[in-house]
């Protein structure tokens, strides 16, 4: 009897070895890889014999002639979550979630699903790690025990899609979480590659043609990535992942993918003993403790814009004496290479002398800002630290510094001025981005880096 085939597939990326080994040379991971029998491949080729049926010639028609899946949009009341999916859930759509344990992930559905419930759509809370009396005790905690919402314990892909295509379907459902998740024909314990891939798979494609709304939970890699086959990501339509610090009660949820609506869109919510409450206005929740900052160095407010809603955050620096040997960076909030291109720059040309010294980061409030934009903020939390030169406590800063040192323009400059004159900030330190252009805040432009610089080293920033 001839000996079934096998693979050795990586469990982190999904990558295929010929043999196994201790570390995936795809992604780096040790001790990942794990046998798998290889499921039957069809024959090679479509052949042209007796034994080969002919393929059916596709029926093609004009692109107005069809018709639009995306129809009216369901609003679960919860307006953080809302505006993070584009207005609302999509009939049909499949929606990843992940985040790291203890997140806060099955809250949130748990919430959202518990809303719509109440406004009379029919939802179905399917859990394949949790017994239904642990989400019981976890809807009375967050006073959700009286919505009519469908509760079941399971983890047979076959049964879960039986239920899709039943006369009684729901309308919205979630599956806690797809790596716990199995389908019978394929030959490997779940949560796997193969079976995470098999039951999005068979999953997604009920959804689509019941036009079901389907809320997928994932779990995530250390490195922060869903766990499972990168290939997850591009069959849903939508992924969210749920950001914040253990130490921070706030939560982001952020859009990285979206077919009905704007990407690196970010809800805020606040972790409270009743779940998680949506803020509303997360600027002022950000720089709350931020009163009595007057004097102290090294604090900037930075003007940024996450998906289409600006947000003011503080960036605070510390620059200190390093002892002899290699000084120390570290970066909390912010990525770590574009602040070595921030200290090169402000070392060439200005000349400040940053390489002898140990610099510390950190974006207050644990969110995570990625655009370049943050630049000219970050620079100037570095030079009030270095040279014990406050930032003027009402001035907000944005603009990206290129390798000449010339800060450059960014987007939506008077979207970013308008919400800092709304919380009370009269002075602003930007590129040339108005072209005479009026607006409410005293904006000082600065075309280049050693500006800035000269600006606190003459204490004319306090002017500013």
């Amino acid at each position: 009897m001839a000996k079934a085939a096998e693979q050795y597939v990586c469990q982190s990326c999904g990558a295929v070895h010929g043999k196994w080994s201790g570390r995936c040379g795809a992604c780096g991971e040790w001790n990942t890889i794990s046998e798998e029998a290889v499921r039957e491949a069809p024959p090679k080729g479509l052949g042209t014999g007796s034994g080969h049926p002919r393929g059916r010639v596709l029926e093609f028609r004009k692109l107005d002639q069809h018709g639009e899946m995306e129809g009216p949009r369901t609003a679960s009341g919860l307006g953080e979550f809302d505006r993070v999916c584009g207005g609302g859930l999509v009939p049909g759509s499949a929606i990843l979630i992940g985040g790291d344990p203890g997140i806060g992930k099955s809250t949130i559905v748990l919430q959202v699903v518990a809303r719509l419930a109440k406004q009379g759509v029919r939802c179905a809370y399917i859990s394949g790690e949790e017994a239904p009396a642990q989400i019981r005790m976890r809807a009375r905690r967050l006073g959700l025990e009286d919505a009519p919402l469908d509760l079941a314990a399971a983890t047979s892909v076959r049964d879960i899609v039986a239920t899709m295509e039943g006369a009684d379907a729901p309308h919205v459902m979630v599956i806690d979480s797809i790596q716990t998740m199995y389908v019978d024909s394929v030959e490997s314990a779940p949560g796997t590659v193969s079976q995470v891939r098999a039951s999005a798979q068979e999953l997604i494609r009920a959804a689509k043609r019941r036009d079901i709304c389907l809320l997928l939970v994932g779990h995530v890699t250390k490195d922060g990535q869903i766990a499972g086959p990168r290939v997850l990501e591009h069959m849903v339509d939508c992924v969210l992942y749920f950001e914040g610090e253990r130490g921070h009660q706030f939560r982001i949820l952020r859009a990285v993918k979206n077919r009905f609506g704007p990407t690196d869109e970010i809800g805020v919510f606040e972790m409270s003993e009743a779940g998680l409450m949506e803020v509303t206005n997360p600027s002022a929740l950000f720089l709350a403790n931020r009163g009595g900052a007057a004097d102290i160095t090294g604090s900037a407010v930075f003007a940024g814009l996450e998906g289409s809603r600006p947000v003011l955050v503080e960036i605070q620096a510390l620059v200190a004496p390093s002892p002899p040997g290699s000084p120390r960076r570290t970066v909390v909030g912010w990525d770590g290479n574009r602040l070595a291109m921030v200290l090169a720059v402000l070392d060439a040309r200005c000349g400040l002398g940053l390489a002898g010294h140990d610099v510390y980061l950190n974006v207050a409030g644990g969110l995570r800002i990625g655009e370049p934009a943050a630049d000219l903020a970050v620079a100037a939390a570095l030079v009030s630290s270095m040279m014990e030169v406050p930032v003027p406590q009402q001035a907000v800063l944005f603009g990206e510094i290129s390798l000449s040192g010339e800060v450059r323009r960014v987007a939506q400059a008077e979207l970013r001025l308008k919400e800092a004159a709304k919380l009370g900030f009269t002075k602003a330190l930007t590129p040339p981005v108005l072209k005479g252009r009026k607006s409410t805040l005293a904006v000082t432009e600065i075309a280049r880096l050693p500006e800035l610089v000269e600006l606190f080293a003459n204490d004319g920033v306090k002017a500013v």
